[in-house]
């Protein structure tokens, strides 16, 4: 285990009723509060009212940008911004799951600035100021209501870049896991598909460390809680225990706590899938649910070792050889994907064989600037290939 600092200041609100807090904590930080949220389905659950009637009663000044839409754009956040500047507010408010918490961020960072907020996700600036940001949690899959990260596309370029920085990470975050009995079976099964993918990349990137027993079982006890609840779930929506289950692992599995003392890690799984979400607008965990077994078909080629301890390790593969091992447990995983009816291929996504350059042209750009070397165009037309 290598030297590491380990700090999550976000304090963390769980359970039934929690929303009813929403109100005293913008109120520590603020009396005007920019509210973000979606599309329209945190009015129909009921969470719209909830938050709104804490915030009257904490005697909060509310201002509303609704619209922000899955896989988030730039263009929205600009709009965000200019309305924070002229309302002055003091606090972001995200009312959603990720695309709303990133968008609420972006705006948090770019209220504070005096440039392109792109600068930041291009990393030619650095976050120096932001307003805080706080959230009501309503789709557990990205883990930004505890960590640092952001995710927003450039609508003229179609490119999906991050940006990451302590003074966008939010202060408070309500999670209440009853929101999530209204989630649709598809959005239940794609937020699964995001967690795992979070934790699996570092497990399989983490090349300096040599052992680490202590993460690979929590990423183990992570996954199978997680699998668990999600299964129990999809078979009654209104089962809280299992909602809350979801909930909790979904944010413990992206806060810095898996890769403590793993060195560096890497994200290319993500960096090839926020291609196909930016060019396709295809759901972030669909898009997931294609690359990740594509990716680890071809990385188990190379290093078959590490994908054979998770096979027998997690999925109780008896095999010896290490690349037999290997290709079943990767085969396990693909299936449990299938049977939550997530798509596993290109073309099972709706995204043309045809395009395969396409998406490797957009990805490269954001592998340099992730100073991900390795990864070539070449090398991700490769990956792509494994994921038809």
């Amino acid at each position: 285990m290598q030297n590491f600092m380990f700090e999550n200041p976000t304090r963390i609100i769980f359970g039934k009723g929690s929303i009813a807090k929403i109100g005293a904590e913008v109120k520590r930080f603020g009396g005007r509060v920019l509210m973000v949220y979606g599309m329209g389905s945190v009015r129909t659950s009921g969470v719209y009212e909830q938050v709104l009637n804490s915030l009257k009663e904490a005697g909060v000044d509310i201002v509303e940008l609704p619209g922000v839409k899955s896989n988030p754009l730039l263009s929205k956040a600009k709009e965000g911004i200019e309305l924070a500047r002229a309302r002055k507010v003091d606090v972001v408010l995200a009312v959603g799951g990720g695309s709303v918490i990133d968008t609420a961020k972006t705006i948090a960072a770019g209220a504070r600035a005096d440039h392109d907020p792109w600068e930041f996700f291009v990393y030619t600036k650095l976050v120096k100021e932001a307003l805080p940001v706080l959230v009501v949690l309503t789709l557990s899959a990205s883990a930004s209501e505890m960590n640092a990260a952001a995710v927003i596309t450039k609508d003229e370029t179609c490119q999906k870049f991050s940006v990451r920085s302590p003074l966008i990470q939010p202060k408070t975050s309500i999670l209440d896991p009853e929101v999530l009995f209204t989630l649709t079976p598809s959005y239940t099964a794609y937020s699964a598909v995001d967690i795992i993918t979070h934790m699996l990349e570092g497990y399989f990137t983490n090349t300096e460390t040599g052992e680490s027993p202590l993460q690979d079982r929590m990423i183990y006890a992570f996954m199978r809680t997680l699998m668990e609840a999600t299964e129990k779930s999809l078979a009654n929506p209104k089962d809280y225990d299992a909602r809350a289950n979801f909930m909790w692992s979904g944010t413990l599995a992206f806060n810095g706590l898996t890769t403590a003392g793993m060195g560096i890690v890497g994200f290319p799984v993500h960096m090839i899938e926020h291609s196909l979400s930016a060019l396709y607008d295809i759901a972030h965990g669909a898009g997931l649910s294609i690359m990740l077994p594509g990716w680890m078909a071809w990385s188990a080629k190379k290093n078959p070792a590490r994908f054979a301890r998770l096979a027998r390790e997690f999925f109780q593969v008896a095999e010896a050889d290490d690349t037999k091992a290997a290709a079943a447990g990767i085969a396990k995983l693909k299936n449990w994907f299938s049977a939550l009816k997530s798509p596993v291929s290109l073309k099972e996504g709706g995204i043309p064989e045809g395009d395969i350059e396409k998406i490797a042209d957009n990805a490269v750009e954001l592998a340099r600037t992730w100073k991900l070397k390795d990864y070539t165009k070449e090398v991700i037309v490769e990956v792509l290939q494994h994921c038809r």
